[in-house]
């Protein structure tokens, strides 16, 4: 990290680090972080020591991060998946999740101070991930941390959360009451989505393997089948007010239509816009994602009577506002199952790939 002094008192819209040097003020300019110059493997990802720190916008936030969470799409970007508009922007930062303390904040910032611990996810299409010692956020992507959670646990939270609760809240606006099926309830997604659901006052059932089962009837599920060794159809019984599919292969997109009532909610994570658009660049390729998904749309209204949507994580100050909630009172976690150094990241990215780890995995930083 390359440490500037300055010479004036005066404000400057810099990216501002203000730390107790004797009575030096000092600002961050650069930092450690992990670069992705290029697609492929775990091998292409570098750690640099001085990448820039960009200038902070009125509404955002500099964040020391303490833990960064690996979630599916940081090896799938690694990977290539949504080159059609990440390659221009190469060399990029992966990483959503964050935990860590407020390090300064634009002039429009309200809500947060400096030095407070915090924790949050970037939206899906940001260039400047959290894998580096600072990243910016805007202020309605953070929100303050338990203390009685650690930055581990906080880490793992956030953006697997906010996906669940744009299905289950924004997109299906479940009630008390209601019936909700999860298809991939291991997972971290579908693993908030029980809770959230729970919390809410649903009656929530999940598919699984064997080994989430016990997990997943202990954060509240009614119902754990095990798609591994059961019929799904056949052993569960009724309908449901909405389906959160966190798998989204015809299969299993079949069988949630199927087990919905008319004017149900159907919600897949497996959108085809970003895979449309690597196949057939973007001026093609969201044409035909927006046609695919109005043609489906329609389909399933017109056979089925029910909503189809493609579900992507926002950022939602309401929600994130709600799961520290649900995390103060103990009734919201994603177990974490391993911690890596910064330093090990290339190390984690392949545990992942190799599926050496189904759990989550949790970067961390000195």
């Amino acid at each position: 990290m390359r440490v500037l002094k300055s010479q004036s008192v005066k404000p400057r819209p810099i990216s501002e680090f203000l730390m107790k040097v004797g009575s030096i003020r000092c600002y961050v300019s650069s930092c450690r972080a992990v670069l992705l110059p290029r697609f492929g493997g775990p091998e292409v990802l570098e750690l640099r020591p001085d990448v820039p720190v960009p200038d902070l916008k009125l509404n955002e936030v500099l964040v020391r991060a303490r833990a960064v969470s690996i979630n599916p799409l940081d090896t799938r970007m690694r990977s290539g998946y949504g080159r059609s508009i990440s390659k221009p922007l190469l060399p990029l930062i992966l990483g959503r999740d964050i935990s860590g303390e407020v390090a300064a904040i634009g002039a429009s910032v309200k809500s947060l101070t400096v030095g407070q611990e915090v924790f949050g996810a970037l939206h899906p299409t940001a260039v400047r991930g959290t894998y580096a010692d600072y990243a910016i956020l805007s202020e309605d992507e953070l929100s303050p941390k338990p203390a009685s959670v650690t930055h581990v646990e906080a880490s793992a939270i956030s953006f697997a959360a906010l996906t669940a609760w744009r299905a289950l809240k924004s997109t299906a606006r479940i009630t008390e009451g209601q019936r909700l099926l999860v298809i991939g309830g291991g997972g971290a997604v579908g693993f908030a989505a029980i809770q959230l659901a729970v919390a809410a006052g649903c009656h929530v059932t999940t598919t699984c393997g064997n080994q989430s089962i016990n997990r997943v009837m202990a954060a509240g599920a009614e119902q754990a089948v095990d798609y591994t060794a059961e019929n799904i159809e056949a052993v569960i019984k009724g309908k449901f007010d909405a389906v959160l599919d966190t798998i989204g292969v015809p299969e299993t997109e079949r069988i949630g239509i199927s087990l919905l009532n008319r004017g149900g909610h159907y919600m897949t994570l497996q959108g085809e816009a970003a895979a449309l658009s690597d196949r057939y660049g973007l001026p093609i390729g969201l044409p035909v994602a927006t046609a695919v998904l109005l043609k489906k749309r329609i389909q399933y209204q017109y056979s089925h009577g029910i909503e189809y949507s493609w579900i992507y994580m926002r950022a939602d100050s309401e929600g994130l506002h709600e799961i520290r909630r649900l995390l103060e009172a103990g009734k919201l976690n994603i177990p974490v199952e391993k911690t890596f150094s910064i330093n090990q990241v290339r190390e984690a990215h392949e545990a992942k790939d190799k599926k050496k780890i189904l759990g989550k995995v949790v970067l961390e930083l000195d």
